[in-house]
């Protein structure tokens, strides 16, 4: 009996041996990522960017013949710096020289109205569009707030971060509010987000938009008696802001926007002391709702970390610390002040605003 029971598991085993000698059929090999965003075409006409995300809608900023343009670099294509593990993630554009935006929607049972318009940093030399543009869309519109990708022109291609790189920020603010009624936006309720070097746009915004609007208010501008002035601003670990040490500050209209402010601590210190600056010059006159975060640990995106790797930034969790929950706090803020209520509403922050205006200034 043994010997037929032994016999029958060595036939068992030399047919599993068998089987696994036996090759299985290779697999068909995988489709290539479809829907992969692509940099439009060089023409004979003005250079006609194409959105990075689904349902996009792209306009220029500019005219064509426009002065603020370089007429002999228009034409050129854009440049995509693509993830090579992330099929269609654009992580940075480059060779910006028709600056856009790129305007995203929400539903309209969801809509508050609201619109932030996103400009990425990247130390003025790349545009980081996908941490800091890109990844926000699907993160406002849980809110109900409309976004805004702005591809703004860079120092690397030629540009001044202080004139044409603000100009850009200056001119989507009012081309938003130009069509706030088309994409269902409250024209009350416009604000810009920068990040890093893109702060170095946001923060101007908040007390040049008088100058800017008085110098391109001619007949033949279709914006022209459009403001420029944001209803908010968020300052992401910022780059250097109008207040600085090294700069002339510019006086502070009496309706200066509200500011949500935020950045790592002594482990981004140089970043922090603009933030604390910009903040300062507003508390220094007491303007209403300006919210500053420093965490205690916090490094700028890009920084090199003990372990070798690199900090990220944008809406990662930052292994888990309380920086990475920063989008949050914003967020509370931005309920307070009323932004997240329905559309045509007066927020609070516009109701502050207008007290502020009418005080005495200091």
């Amino acid at each position: 009996m043994r010997t037929t029971i032994q016999n029958a598991v060595l036939i068992l085993a030399a047919v599993a041996a068998r089987a696994q000698e036996t090759p299985r059929p290779a697999l068909p090999p995988l489709p290539a990522a479809q829907g992969v965003p692509k940099p439009g075409p060089a023409t004979d006409a003005p250079y006609a960017p194409l959105p990075i995300l689904q349902g996009g809608v792209v306009v220029t900023l500019f005219p064509a013949g426009s002065p603020f343009l370089k007429m002999d670099r228009i034409k050129e294509p854009e440049q995509y710096n693509v993830s090579q593990t992330v099929p269609g993630r654009i992580n940075s554009i480059v060779n910006i020289h028709n600056p856009s935006i790129e305007v995203h929607t929400v539903d309209r049972g969801l809509n508050t109205g609201a619109a932030v318009i996103l400009a990425a940093g990247g130390g003025h030399n790349t545009l980081n569009v996908g941490g800091e543009a890109a990844d926000f869309v699907p993160f406002f519109y849980n809110y109900g707030v409309n976004t805004i990708i702005l591809r703004n022109r860079l120092r690397r291609d030629g540009y001044n971060p202080q004139t044409d790189e603000v100009y850009d920020a200056q001119q989507a603010i009012r081309m938003v509010r130009a069509y706030a009624k088309e994409w269902n936006i409250d024209p009350n309720k416009i604000g810009i987000m920068g990040f890093s070097a893109g702060a170095e746009l946001a923060a101007p915004s908040t007390v040049l938009f008088d100058d800017f609007d008085k110098k391109n208010s001619g007949a033949d501008d279709p914006l022209a008696g459009i403001s420029s002035r944001p209803d908010f601003v968020g300052i992401i670990y910022p780059g250097p802001s109008p207040f600085a040490r090294n700069r002339t500050a510019p006086p502070i209209p009496r309706n200066v926007p509200p500011a949500f402010i935020v950045c790592g601590g002594s482990g981004d210190r140089g970043h922090a002391v603009w933030a604390i600056e910009y903040f300062s010059a507003m508390l220094a006159i007491s303007v209403p709702n300006i919210e500053m975060h420093i965490y205690g640990v916090g490094r700028h995106p890009g920084d090199a970390l003990p372990d070798g790797s690199h900090q990220t930034g944008g809406l990662t969790d930052r292994n888990n610390t309380p920086y990475g929950t920063w989008q949050y706090r914003f967020i509370d803020w931005f309920r307070d002040l009323g932004f997240l209520q329905k559309p045509g509403v007066e927020t609070k922050a516009a109701k502050d605003v207008a007290t502020f205006a009418k005080q005495p200034g200091r």
